[in-house]
């Protein structure tokens, strides 16, 4: 049975977004990254992650992880949350370290902790499919102590610009073996990936925070313990942030998902999500899609101070007003 007793969110909200910048260009210029825009003049993309992680934990129990350029457009978004609970990264040095670095601050204060990595620039329509899955993920951590489960939707297309996981064997517990990764295949790739039981990889990681450790520690050690260090030192001197900032300056830069996860499938496992209207709204090709999908909803007066701060949908038929 679940239970969200010592699950953890850490919602990602560090991102830029340059893939989607042209939607995302506000009058005075400025480009703001998809997490703090709505889908349809609602709640932002990160309020909507927020509620997201309340499915399975606790405002108390919910990290984010932002950029310090963006202090902006999050610091009201986020001010729900314990200041402990706001993580800001001073550089971006690519999706490992912006993991790393949150992480290593819940296990200061929680070593048992479980995980669970939410992006902040998802549009679901059906969120009740995507809860039961995160609980049912969280439930499966009580026998997968030293493994990590990754969240593999069942495709509503072949669309060539996802990722794609491709299962194995079931291991008799509702999960599945992690055979391979493949990032952006060919349409037809795509659609043979497809035939053969591939899922999207939605990039939702569920997961002991011990088990995630150690799949960094295998792939970047020094940066682990340089890492823990500066956070421990940071955190006997608040507000300061020094140690860790002085360590970005000399991070490279690490992608979690191709140099962390991969060529670590056995210690992976795959959950299939069935469909639920998900989308990493990653093109304006696939918002235009999400929007022709998903209905018009009417946003009440307590709704309002939940407004993002950029309308997709505004944005969209702007630039085809523009185009056509």
């Amino acid at each position: 049975m679940y239970s969200g007793a010592n699950t953890w969110a850490l919602v990602l909200a560090a991102g830029e977004g340059t893939r989607l910048r042209s939607l995302t260009m506000a009058p005075s210029g400025a480009a703001i990254p998809k997490q703090f825009c709505s889908l349809r003049g609602g709640p932002s993309l990160l309020h909507e992650a927020l509620r997201r992680a309340r499915a399975v934990t606790s405002s108390l129990y919910t990290c984010a992880v932002v950029a310090q350029r963006h202090r902006r457009w999050w610091e009201q978004v986020l001010h729900t949350l314990p200041a402990a609970n706001v993580i800001v990264q001073p550089e971006n040095r690519g999706t490992a370290n912006g993991i790393l670095l949150p992480l290593l601050h819940i296990m200061e204060r929680d070593p048992g902790a479980q995980i669970v990595l939410l992006p902040s620039d998802h549009h679901v329509l059906e969120e009740h499919v995507l809860a039961r899955s995160l609980r049912h993920a969280i439930e499966q951590l009580q026998w997968r102590f030293d493994e990590t489960i990754l969240l593999g939707l069942k495709p509503e297309e072949s669309d060539p610009e996802l990722g794609y996981i491709i299962p194995g064997r079931g291991d008799g517990r509702g999960a599945l073996e992690v055979r391979q990764f493949v990032e952006k295949p060919t349409a037809m790739q795509a659609h043979q990936l497809i035939e053969h039981g591939g899922l999207w990889n939605a990039f939702i990681v569920v997961s002991t925070a011990q088990a995630l450790l150690t799949l960094f520690g295998q792939r970047m050690p020094q940066i682990v313990r340089e890492m823990r260090v500066a956070v421990q030192r940071d955190l006997k001197a608040p507000f300061d942030g020094a140690a860790v900032a002085e360590l970005y300056e000399r991070l490279p830069n690490i992608d979690f998902s191709r140099d962390v996860l991969q060529g670590k499938e056995a210690q992976l496992r795959v959950l299939p999500v069935p469909q639920c209207g998900w989308s990493d709204l990653g093109t304006p090709k696939r918002v235009a899609e999400v929007l022709r999908r998903a209905p018009r909803n009417e946003f009440g007066s307590a709704a309002r101070m939940e407004f993002g701060h950029l309308s997709l949908a505004a944005q969209h038929e702007r630039m085809q007003m523009t185009t056509g």
